[in-house]
């Protein structure tokens, strides 16, 4: 008898089931970052790492491997071979192109949509009841990519979209005024990238609406000018890759919190990218970000803001970029 077989009576083969199995799908800075938030907070236990990469894809994993015990004991795996992402009850795609320095994200519309047709439909042949996340930039136009290439009803497929924006929004705000993040309300909807949409007409603090405060919040005529908050946001992910080369951790601490909500059945409000077609005074298949409840099933629904004319029309504005990008796109018939 083998040593195992002496110190374990076994009496029944351990179960096979996926239980709360997540997938990440690239093992670069992003993906790593996400993969290590999930699992440092116990949020699953039990994470597949795929990538093309061999050598990385197994560095990584043994890395991970290594710090079990500090963890909650999960089953960690890695592979080349989409079979091992069999059953995932949620499938993060971080895999593409990198943003580069100067570079924005629509600049790599094209590049990673070829990425995703090699990543989507084994995806959704070995765990066709997944929900999809998409990380990769551009991710509201991926979302759509998502969309066509699975087969998936829209509300499964999530992109992690402009809830990583809110939470910097939230940030700036909480310093300026000197109070917690938690205890600040703001929304940054619309795309994750340049023509994100501050709601300003909605930010409060303990249900203080601080136009009430200061009917100029967010405007040209703001003496204390908060506007620049919004600069900051949206520059901020240029600063960082202008500082280290990459942002990852911000978002994958961001992506771990859609998971947990998504797998527990939370139903909290996050603002993450969706089909906003019929909303807003939008008509076409374009995903945006909007606050949306989250739930075991995907997004079940979203939050109808009362926004300003201002506000609506830079969404709507936004809403035709992402539909003239989308006409410019090569995807299988």
């Amino acid at each position: 008898m083998t040593t195992k077989e002496l110190l374990l009576n076994a009496v029944a083969q351990p179960a096979q089931d996926a239980g709360d199995r997540i997938t990440v799908v690239g093992v670069g800075a992003v993906g790593m970052a996400c993969a290590f938030s999930i699992l440092s907070q116990g949020y699953s236990s039990d994470v597949v790492l795929i990538d093309v990469m061999k050598d990385k894809l197994k560095g990584e994993l043994m890395d991970l491997q290594h710090g079990s015990l500090f963890m909650r004991n999960p089953r960690i795996n890695a592979s080349t071979d989409y079979t091992a992402t069999a059953g995932s009850k949620i499938c993060i795609v971080t895999a593409g192109a990198r943003q580069l320095d100067g570079e924005t994200r629509l600049d790599l519309v094209q590049r990673n949509t070829d990425i995703m047709k090699h990543i989507i439909p084994p995806l959704v042949k070995h765990s066709p009841n997944t929900i999809l996340l998409i990380v990769s930039n551009p991710c509201d136009i991926l979302c759509y990519v998502a969309w066509k290439l699975s087969g998936l009803p829209q509300n499964r497929i999530i992109g992690s979209g402009t809830n990583l924006d809110t939470s910097r929004f939230r940030f700036l705000i909480a310093s300026k005024l000197g109070i917690a993040p938690t205890s600040v309300h703001a929304w940054i909807i619309g795309e994750h990238g340049d023509s994100s949409v501050p709601v300003w007409s909605g930010i409060n603090v303990a249900g203080v609406r601080l136009r009430d405060l200061n009917p100029d919040l967010g405007t040209e005529h703001d003496k204390e000018n908060w506007k620049e908050l919004h600069e900051k946001v949206v520059s901020s992910a240029y600063e960082v890759i202008k500082c280290k080369g990459y942002t990852n951790w911000a978002i994958g601490l961001s992506v771990s919190a859609l998971v947990h909500t998504l797998l527990n059945n939370v139903n909290r409000v996050h603002a993450v990218s969706t089909c906003v077609k019929g909303l807003h005074g939008i008509e076409d298949d374009v995903f945006l970000s909007l606050p949306a409840v989250l739930g075991e099933n995907g997004i079940i629904s979203i939050v109808s803001q009362k926004l300003t004319d201002t506000e609506e029309a830079a969404l709507q504005k936004a809403a035709k970029v992402m539909s003239e990008e989308q006409q410019k796109l090569k995807l299988p018939k």
